[in-house]
């Protein structure tokens, strides 16, 4: 769709806003920038801006604006469902969010991820891999790196590895990826796709537009993914951690094999990579598979995974302190990322948890501390629900506290010779952080000052 003389209102002003924002200039587009919170200041969202123009509107909207706006893009934190999309689409406006706007312009092959758990590592693995075949490789989307600011660099020759979260995926339309992913699909946002099922769908929908010629890759022990590849429009190719399938990249012993249904081929040995756990073994298998899929050489795949290091705030080590192993995995939003890294651990752990309540349960999460977690230390607003788990699976050492800066000094005089000191909290951080990303700079921070 060409956007240029067209109004087109972004909701939201935080980075994916501006980002829109600054496309929308760029391509000639008539911007209204708009956002609810009625406290917000006018001049402090101009100064954003920058050099980009937009009309800027704070609070209520009237039925006239409403009507005279071509498209609304909404940022990811908007849901599809919220009153203010809804008046919007009862008008007749068409509504995007960034992917989509972005993907309206975008020139090459797009490589697009989603999944629950593990997306970020696959992203950064999977864009390292590609990148190294073709130098002109973008890596955008949730993953940090803005898919608007940098779309109108895609030429015919690029390829754009793109992480795709579920908030994005409500808003595609003719988002087509040439190779896609779902990593796994386990319970999290459920307190804004309210059912398994509408997450699982959503999650989906990252395929909805491939065709046969094209890949799609899928966990096969994931029970959701393996009744959806019945039906997927693409060419299913799976991962699996368990068993052989029959055409994918999967886990055997120590050895990370694909087969193409006829012949099989040793890819490399786990001991190979920097990456820790079970998890991250799946997380290769998927990037293999996606990058084969892509028509990436063996020779570039192998190299690369081999000489791969861990994302930060994902099982990150940050440092060794009196014979104490600290890690950050602060990325670890949900129970189920948080177990994978439980699981990682080989030594006796102190394990940090709680935060914002996504509307999670922590059954998993208490399941698998198992004989690995020694002590519990929590914080944030899940914490007694949190505890409350724990004294239904018999495990009462916890202790609380109220700022992180007190959980690191708790660990560090509760740590003994050997032990570990874990930091994933099995929930996002809003409410004591802005994000996961400055949870764990400060739990770093911290530990590095001991």
């Amino acid at each position: 769709m060409d956007l240029k003389g067209k109004k087109v209102m972004v909701a939201g002003t935080g980075i994916s806003g501006i980002g829109a924002v600054d496309l929308l200039n760029k391509v000639g587009a008539d911007c209204i920038l708009y956002d609810g919170n009625e406290k917000l200041n006018k001049e402090d969202i101009a100064a954003k801006l920058g050099n980009n123009k937009a009309q800027i509107v704070i609070g209520e909207i009237s039925d006239e604006l409403v009507n005279s706006v071509d498209l609304l893009v909404i940022s990811p934190g908007v849901p599809i469902d919220s009153p203010l999309v809804i008046r919007f689409k009862e008008a007749g406006v068409l509504v995007w969010g960034e992917i989509e706007l972005a993907y309206n312009y975008e020139a090459g092959k797009v490589i697009a991820i989603t999944g629950t758990n593990g997306k970020t590592t696959t992203t950064s693995l999977v864009g390292q891999i590609v990148r190294a075949y073709n130098e002109k490789t973008f890596v955008v989307g949730n993953i940090g790196n803005s898919y608007t600011g940098e779309v109108l660099n895609t030429d015919k020759d690029s390829f754009t590895v793109a992480e795709i979260s579920s908030f994005q995926l409500e808003t595609v339309d003719n988002f087509h990826p040439c190779v896609s992913a779902i990593l796994n699909i386990t319970p999290d946002h459920l307190n804004r796709h309210h059912t398994m099922e509408c997450y699982a769908y959503t999650k989906e929908r990252i395929a909805e537009n491939q065709n046969k010629s094209e890949v799609c890759v899928l966990n096969l022990e994931d029970e959701y993914l393996s009744e959806f590849g019945k039906n997927c429009n693409a060419k299913v190719v799976w991962f699996s951690s368990e068993r052989k399938p029959d055409v994918g990249a999967y886990v055997d012993g120590d050895m990370i094999k694909y087969t193409d249904g006829v012949k099989e081929q040793d890819m490399l040995n786990v001991h190979e990579m920097n990456l820790l756990g079970k998890h991250n073994y799946e997380n290769v298998c998927a990037a293999i598979a996606m990058t084969k899929a892509a028509g990436i050489p063996d020779d570039i795949i192998i190299e690369q995974v081999k000489c791969f290091k861990a994302v930060e705030h994902r099982i990150e080590y940050v440092a060794t302190k009196n014979d104490v192993w600290y890690y950050n995995d602060s990325k670890g939003t949900n129970p189920e990322a948080a177990v994978k890294a439980i699981e990682a651990m080989v030594r006796p752990t102190i394990l940090i948890g709680g935060g914002y309540d996504k509307g999670s349960e922590f059954d998993l999460y208490v399941k698998a501390f198992k004989d690995k977690v020694k002590l519990l230390v929590l914080i944030g607003q899940t914490r007694d629900k949190i505890a409350d788990t724990c004294k239904k699976y018999g495990f009462d050492n916890i202790i609380f506290a109220d700022s992180m800066e007190e959980v690191v000094s708790v660990c560090a005089s509760h740590a003994k010779k050997g032990d570990a000191v874990l930091l994933s909290p099995a929930c996002a951080s809003w409410g004591m952080f802005d994000n996961y990303e400055q949870r764990g700079n400060i739990f770093k921070e911290l530990v590095n000052n001991l």
